[in-house]
């Protein structure tokens, strides 16, 4: 059985979600797929509207997840008008990380504390290329790996992949076996990521349910 998670590093559910990520690496495989959910036209530039859009959004993922969002983060990068949200450069980071070291997954972690707590611009290659460096990965191989990865097409592929099994938006848990997806709801499991990974690993089946929370949308969060 594998679990499969779409996700978006600029996604603030996603983010809300990362410890039951972690959870579930250890007890089944897991396989990220990036969304681009800010690429293309939907790349941003930070203004005073985009803050006050996405701050009652973030306050909300901090209530019912407890993760930590910091004043770096609200009154820093938010308010840094220079500053660009592009989710391709940290998808390429993560797809190159994994590639190198099967590591995509710790250093999207690791990208979402940076982004939610640091106040760090994570469409920064530099940034990007330090904090990577920071978790252990060789400077020079990872820019390599980096610069070969072809983030259109993989978030394409997942793009399509959320289309065949039903998501609507970021993030999406589907679990595989013998060749057929099963939508969770990771509703009643955030902030409780023990008891996420004791439900995983007595799961054999689940069925499909509409998720309990809100989630980011294809080109932003939602209601």
């Amino acid at each position: 059985m594998i679990l499969h998670y779409i996700y978006d590093p600029l996604c603030g559910w996603c983010y809300g979600a990362e410890p039951l990520v972690r959870a579930a690496q250890a007890v089944l495989p897991v396989i990220a797929h990036g969304g681009g959910m800010m690429s293309g036209a939907n790349r941003q530039s930070v203004t005073p509207q985009l803050r006050d859009y996405v701050m009652p959004h973030d306050r909300r993922i901090a209530e019912y997840t407890a993760q930590p969002f910091g004043m770096a983060y609200f009154e820093g990068l938010l308010r840094d008008h220079t500053a660009v949200f592009d989710s391709v450069p940290p998808i390429t980071a993560v797809l190159a990380a994994e590639q190198m070291a099967g590591r995509g997954l710790e250093l999207l972690g690791r990208l979402q504390s940076a982004h939610y707590v640091e106040g760090r611009r994570i469409a920064d290659e530099a940034v990007l290329f330090e904090l990577a460096h920071g978790i252990g990965l060789q400077p020079q191989a990872f820019e390599t790996a980096f610069n070969a990865v072809d983030t259109e097409a993989h978030i394409k592929d997942s793009r399509a992949l959320l289309s065949k099994i039903g998501g609507q938006g970021f993030p999406t848990f589907a679990l595989e076996h013998s060749g057929r997806f099963t939508l969770i709801d990771i509703g009643p499991w955030l902030g409780k990521p023990r008891d996420f990974a004791v439900w995983l690993s007595q799961s054999t089946s689940t069925q499909t349910s509409p998720a309990t929370v809100p989630t980011c949308g294809l080109d932003g969060c939602i209601n």
